[in-house]
């Protein structure tokens, strides 16, 4: 359709690693873009025996054995797979990172993992309760979601609200705000929830926090920044892991791809409060090849109609393709 008021329709993508950043307010680069993300969008899985044969090497992040698995095509069977290694149940899982034990935002597991990664698990250790205090409208959080239900806080913003509440740590699972379970709540519902809020009155968190060996109990991080160097691979491919049909193996991003994802995923921080590189990463496939805004609008609805985009920010995000590709960035 052409550019116009923008209608959310009822369907729904569950298995998206995505990051949300409440207004005021976990991904790896695009990958190869050009073939893959439109085109295998709505294809069921793959038969077990047509799934990429790659055995990755994983750990429980608190510590523990190393265990291989294989055999997966999106974030929720990862949980699974990860989950039958270590004899425990795969909703005890709260996030991946990549490469480190360590509660690193900028080493999350997003929607791709290089071939030769090491994959540390973050399991549910101590729950708490905290009462905020909302003195301001923005909260100061950047939330993310595991792809499988768990929201949890990816970046507090220092000097905001909840940096002076310094029981809130960077990792801390969101499982109620004020009695209300959000656990299978999207990255952005919970964003709106938060941001709905009523100013000058207090309301509670439910939280659970990653378990942690001795050694990473240490003064908290503030998470990863906007605008850094997110990218996890460190192999010359990497799979990538997909919410609708197969994964791929493909090859590390191009430059274009790289600067095209984080400038739309600055526009969708700036215009929606979200930060989520593969939603970034699919609105740069789609737009790619066409030829105006228009067509770009359309084809965005037909591949993301779960979203409603305002129209200066279709425009914008054309234009921030058309830059990468001229190189103006």
């Amino acid at each position: 359709m052409p550019l116009g008021p923008w209608r959310k329709k009822n369907k729904s993508t569950k298995e998206h690693l995505v990051d949300n950043e409440e207004v005021s307010g976990g991904h790896a680069g695009a990958g190869s873009l050009a073939k893959s993300a439109v085109n295998g969008a709505g294809l069921p899985p793959p038969p077990a025996n047509l799934r990429p044969k790659l055995v990755f090497h994983t750990q429980l992040a608190h510590g523990s054995p190393t265990g291989r698995i294989e055999g997966f095509t999106n974030v929720k069977e990862l949980y699974g797979k990860i989950a039958e290694a270590f004899n425990i149940s795969p909703p005890e899982i709260l996030f991946c990172t990549l490469n480190t034990h360590k509660i690193d935002m900028e080493k999350l597991l997003g929607g791709q993992i290089g071939l030769e990664d090491f994959i540390f698990a973050h399991i549910k250790g101590i729950k708490k309760e905290v009462e905020v205090y909302k003195s301001e409208d923005a909260l100061g959080l950047t939330i993310t979601d595991n792809g499988a239900g768990y929201a949890f806080i990816k970046r507090i913003k220092e000097g905001s609200v909840v940096d002076g509440v310094k029981v809130i740590c960077v990792g801390d699972h969101v499982e109620c705000i004020n009695g209300h379970n959000i656990v299978g709540t999207r990255h952005y519902e919970v964003a709106r929830m938060l941001k709905e809020l009523p100013r000058d009155k207090s309301f509670t968190l439910k939280l659970v926090e990653p378990m942690k060996a001795f050694e990473m109990l240490e003064p908290r991080s503030k998470g990863a920044k906007p605008g850094s160097d997110n990218k996890i691979t460190n192999g010359r491919g990497t799979l990538r892991l997909r919410s609708k049909g197969p994964a791929t193996v493909e090859e590390e991003p191009t430059e274009f791809e790289e600067k095209a994802v984080q400038k739309v995923d600055d526009l969708l921080e700036s215009y929606m409060g979200i930060r989520d590189t593969e939603l970034a990463a699919t609105m740069v496939e789609v737009g790619r090849d066409k030829k105006n805004p228009d067509e770009f609008a359309m084809a965005l609805d037909e591949t993301l109609g779960d979203f409603a985009f305002p129209d200066e920010f279709v425009f914008d995000v054309w234009g921030a393709i058309g830059d990468a590709k001229q190189g103006r960035f």
